[in-house]
């Protein structure tokens, strides 16, 4: 039997035993990665740098890929290190700071998600008041709130898990330090402590899952009601990409977080959990931009930007 005051470090799952497949697997995240990385950043550029973009809609989407990076930065470039250097060590405090970091990150873009879908029903439902409802001041509110929402929430949790006493041994069975796996370390009557806790994260999680039904609710009728097809076309461009979204993020993580003991394996942990932690952050650049005319238009002029600043460059040293 061990404690958590004994534990110094923990071990993570490996993807695979034979150096093959964790070399296949590095390569993978690491293409996945660099993905994600690219495109967040390209619509982080795109939107700051064009004035047309500077609206609350695409505000709250440089958010959402600013939350995204520091998400995927914060699981997969320790998978893939230790994947790489053959190893599934993570020290004790690295442990607890991908904890927090993972929590702040996902639960400010749930909560961010959330804000998203009132935009939505503002622009759609009360157009005449969109600007004083949503206002330059009013946004930065709102985003500052979803931030700070999931920092507290973090800490909470993250305080929480890491005060129970560990007596189940040291390795998690999952490719990060996930809050379910580290609780199934805890001993039996410890984990009841983080009931508490789980409750508060279940009723917010409830609470922004039903104002998100509402809001899109209100915002299909209203659409239904546009007379013409142009009008509805460009109201569902808007609200599709973030319905995706929302869709993917909440049903893998609800899956992850609240499914039956009896259902769990390792191999099905691994695989929700890459689809709720890795697939929306190189996702979301994608699905946003697929519908959305404006970011390819400033997606394409920032590119476009880019390669002839670089012939300029090349042809003056030439």
């Amino acid at each position: 039997m061990s404690n958590s005051s004994s534990i110094t470090e923990f071990l993570l799952l490996a993807f695979a035993d034979t150096r093959e497949l964790q070399l296949l697997h590095f390569w993978l995240f690491l293409g996945i990665y660099l993905a994600a990385l690219l495109a967040n950043s390209l619509i982080i550029t795109a939107v700051a740098c064009d004035h047309r973009l500077h609206t609350p809609m695409y505000f709250f989407l440089l958010n959402l890929s600013l939350l995204d990076l520091g998400s995927i930065s914060t699981t997969v470039p320790k998978a893939m290190a230790n994947s790489l250097w053959d190893t599934r060590a993570i020290s004790y405090a690295g442990c607890a700071a991908q904890v927090f970091l993972f929590v702040f990150l996902m639960s400010a873009e749930y909560f961010l998600l959330t804000v998203m879908a009132y935009d939505r029903y503002v622009a759609i439902c009360k157009p005449l008041h969109y600007g004083t409802l949503l206002g330059s001041r009013a946004c930065a509110h709102m985003a500052a709130a979803a931030w700070g929402t999931g920092f507290l929430y973090a800490v909470l949790h993250t305080a929480n898990t890491f005060s129970l006493p560990l007596c189940q041994g040291n390795a998690v069975d999952q490719f990060f330090c996930e809050i379910p796996q580290i609780l199934k370390l805890a001993c039996t009557d410890a984990y009841l402590r983080d009931v508490g806790v789980l409750v508060v994260g279940v009723c917010l999680a409830v609470g922004c899952f039903v104002f998100i039904v509402l809001s899109y609710g209100q915002i299909f009728r209203a659409v239904l009601r546009i007379p013409s097809e142009q009008g509805q076309h460009k109201a569902f461009s808007t609200c599709l990409p973030h319905l995706a979204v929302i869709s993917l993020v909440i049903s893998t993580a609800v899956f992850s977080y609240l499914k039956p003991p009896s259902t769990s394996s390792p191999s099905l942990d691994l695989v929700m959990a890459v689809l709720y932690s890795v697939v929306p952050p190189a996702l979301n650049p994608l699905i946003y931009s697929m519908r959305n005319h404006e970011i390819k238009d400033a997606l394409r002029k920032l590119i476009t930007g880019c390669f002839s600043e670089g012939k300029n460059c090349m042809l003056s040293f030439a």
